[in-house]
């Protein structure tokens, strides 16, 4: 029997986070723009806490982690940066999530953090991974949609449902 290898998917998530003014918060990432918070879950560490703790890192807030809006799969790798070689495939889970408190702050993967207009947020995102999610986040009716895509070396989609 030949040896096997198992692929390796970086599981995120990130959450569009809501304040009682109707505001998203929203960070200026340093490689793709505007965006909602989120990241990479580490190892050992939940889907929620992991949440938590990005958007924390990122933004310098506490956050209540609500419904799940969207599943991504990013289904394609490409050259690292900072000391990792590759970024592998990625399974993201995006969530509602709600301001419970601290200062808006920036990080060393964004330059700045804002609450904008949910109105505006869309027009501000120039990723198109982002856009697309973004617009599950606004389609949302209590269902999760599920998407496929590749972004390198452009974003193709490659699917699109409700789950």
């Amino acid at each position: 029997m030949a040896d096997k290898t198992l692929p390796v998917h970086s599981v995120c998530a990130a959450g569009v986070v809501r304040n009682d003014k109707g505001e998203v918060l929203m960070i200026k990432n340093v490689r793709r723009g505007w965006e909602f918070p989120g990241g990479i879950i580490e190892a050992g560490e939940n889907l929620i806490d992991g949440l938590k703790r990005e958007i924390a890192e990122e933004t310098g807030t506490d956050v209540e982690v609500g419904e799940l809006f969207c599943v991504s799969s990013n289904t394609c790798h490409y050259p690292g940066y900072n000391g990792v070689k590759v970024i592998p495939e990625k399974v993201i889970f995006d969530f509602i999530c709600t301001y419970k408190g601290g200062e808006l702050t920036s990080s060393d993967e964004n330059t700045e953090t804002v609450f904008v207009p949910e109105s505006e947020a869309l027009s501000m995102i120039t990723d198109p991974g982002y856009i697309e999610r973004f617009k599950a986040y606004l389609e949302y009716s209590g269902r999760p949609v599920y998407m496929a895509y590749k972004n390198r070396p452009v974003f193709v989609p490659e699917m699109k449902t409700l789950i």
